[in-house]
């Protein structure tokens, strides 16, 4: 039931102990605005400028993700791309409305519970089925973005590749942390594909400086523009997907039925109360209840009014991290498959009771809480490798993008088609169907199941519906934790974006305790081993974080200062 009552009453919850977290549809509440300033952030600087290009010609937040998109997949190849998934959160702003657009990959028909089992009964090596035919999920961002256009687009569809097809064409010049991946010792780095693309003709691996053109990828975004999706789900490009993931000892199993018959799916987005802000973000398979639930811990503590100096805001953070993703581990999965208990996670009442878990120091790693309704499920161990891109997109007529999207890990698979790589997807179910204790696992693998994503591309709106900010980032499982940080930073001690965005990160993870310990200080290294926590390096892709507040009816955007991203505006 849409009726606008529902996000209304949805504040008036936080001052009553009885009212029920939920997901909140949202409706028509905030008036149109005659104009408002288009801005683009997103992780690379061309691809920022294919999207704030498509803004001059008058296209919309979604048309602009496209492009983004389709530039993304060239110039920043390790961590999203054609052959990869996404979340798109998409607020209207005529008539306050969220929509949640799901193009997250799924397993081919014949996938089996125990396909990353080897004969030995136990998990395979993750360096060994990251690089399988079998690690490759039917793709979909494609067709997500399609379905976003059919309903949001106002330019035409042939008209958003240009820039990505005439940059892969004459090339483009190999950036800093594009070097380093390529110069980087992960299994898909050793991939055959990986290492021909990233070559010179002197057999040595592009550096910084180097140009480097794909011409297979601008012939193929010439006939997406042209066909439209199914250039990439049926054809050519499909029957080179079916056989370069069939190829090897670990071949997929994915057919041309398979990618035929995807189909992305609108959900509503799962919401809750943080601060002055209604937080918003996707649901299951999603972790948008793992963020909420954070979010909703870290407001019953006390950092708000201790500060980024003080040792006691960062244990606090971390404490509840480890509650929350004790949780999310548990029980999130794709909701087709396992009842999960998303609103139940994010429950004042069920709140309540987790932030009394957190003591004054740091103990064994929490066990996983029992919201209502939820059944004994297994004890997951995905590991959810760093990789990833987000980006944010808002259009003159004030309607907004915030889309996470992902190849997986580095590279995907490392294998290449038409000039794109191949995700890795489907290595986000457990590798297990079942924990040690032989309880099944609400992200085991299933035919056409979605996996558990870390993806929380969120959106924040006022009490009265309107647009307020949005964010999202990078980083495999430490997503949430990173996300939350920026919130943290922007929201609870009124950082700057820019500042709040270049704040340490922390992750908290059972028994884990990873950071950027060289950007703590030395008191707040020694304060959290006062409390138990021995602060870590961590390790991978590092944050990725885009995000922006309006803040006095100004933006006050920024990209993560670990990438090459950039916020790009259009004046009114």
């Amino acid at each position: 039931m849409r009726l606008s009552l529902k996000l209304l009453s949805a504040f008036a919850c936080a001052a009553l102990a009885a009212c029920t977290a939920t997901p909140v549809p949202q409706t028509a509440v905030a008036p149109r605005p005659a104009t408002a300033e288009p801005f683009v952030i997103a992780a690379n600087p061309l691809a920022a400028q294919a999207g704030l290009n498509v803004l001059k010609r008058g296209g919309s937040a979604v048309d602009a993700a496209i492009a983004i998109q389709a530039m993304l997949s060239l110039v920043e190849p390790q961590s999203s791309g054609v052959g990869g998934g996404a979340f798109l959160n998409y607020f209207d702003a005529r008539t306050g409305k969220l929509t949640i657009y799901d193009g997250r990959e799924v397993a081919p028909a014949q996938a089996t519970p125990t396909m990353f089992v080897g004969p030995d009964g136990k998990p395979l090596p993750f360096d060994t089925a990251v690089v399988s035919g079998r690690a490759t999920g039917v793709p979909g961002a494609v067709k997500m973005l399609a379905l976003a256009h059919d309903e949001h687009g106002r330019l035409p569809w042939n008209s958003l590749f240009g820039d990505a097809e005439r940059t892969a064409d004459e090339g483009f010049i190999v950036s800093p942390r594009l070097q380093r991946m390529i110069h980087a010792d992960y299994a898909e780095n050793h991939a055959p594909d990986v290492i021909a693309y990233f070559s010179k003709a002197d057999g040595t691996l592009l550096s910084t400086g180097d140009r480097l053109v794909n011409k297979p990828y601008a012939d193929f975004l010439r006939r997406l523009a042209a066909q439209g999706p199914v250039a990439l789900y049926a054809g050519s490009t499909a029957a080179r997907i079916i056989e370069r993931t069939r190829q090897g000892e670990l071949s997929g199993t994915m057919t041309m039925a398979d990618l035929a018959a995807y189909q992305p799916v609108k959900r509503e987005a799962i919401c809750g109360h943080y601060r002055v802000y209604l937080l918003c973000a996707p649901p299951p398979p999603a972790s948008g209840a793992g963020l909420i639930e954070l979010m909703g811990l870290l407001e019953r503590t006390d950092i708000a009014l201790r500060g980024a100096n003080d040792p006691q805001s960062w244990f606090l953070f971390a404490e509840a991290s480890r509650l929350m993703y004790a949780d999310r581990d548990r029980y999130i999965g794709d909701p087709r498959f396992v009842r999960v208990p998303a609103a139940e996670m994010i429950d004042p009442a069920y709140l309540d009771q987790r932030a009394q878990k957190i003591g004054a120091s740091a103990g064994a790693p929490p066990a996983a809480g029992v919201p209502a309704g939820a059944k004994v499920a297994g004890i997951d161990s995905t590991l959810e490798p760093t990789g990833t891109s987000h980006l944010i997109v808002r259009d003159a007529e004030g309607n907004v993008v915030s889309m996470t999207t992902t190849v997986e890990s580095i590279f995907g698979t490392g294998r290449m088609v038409d000039g794109f790589f191949l995700n890795n997807q489907l290595t986000d179910f457990s590798f297990s169907p079942v924990d040690d204790q032989g309880r099944p696992l609400a992200n085991a693998v299933a035919p056409g199941k979605r996996p558990r994503s870390s993806m929380t591309p969120a959106i924040l709106l006022t009490k009265d519906g309107k647009f307020a900010g949005a964010i999202g980032s990078a980083g495999g499982n430490s997503i949430i934790a990173y996300v939350a940080k920026s919130l943290v930073a922007a929201v609870d001690w009124n950082m700057p974006m820019p500042q709040a965005l270049a704040a340490p990160n922390l992750l908290a993870r059972g028994p884990n305790f990873q950071g950027e310990v060289t950007k703590f200080s030395p008191e707040i290294l020694e304060g959290l081993r006062q409390r138990g926590i021995h602060l870590k390096p961590g390790q991978g892709e590092d944050s990725g974080v885009t995000a922006v507040l309006i803040r006095n009816g100004r933006i006050d955007g920024a990209a993560d200062p670990r990438r090459e991203g950039v916020v790009l505006t259009l004046p009114r």
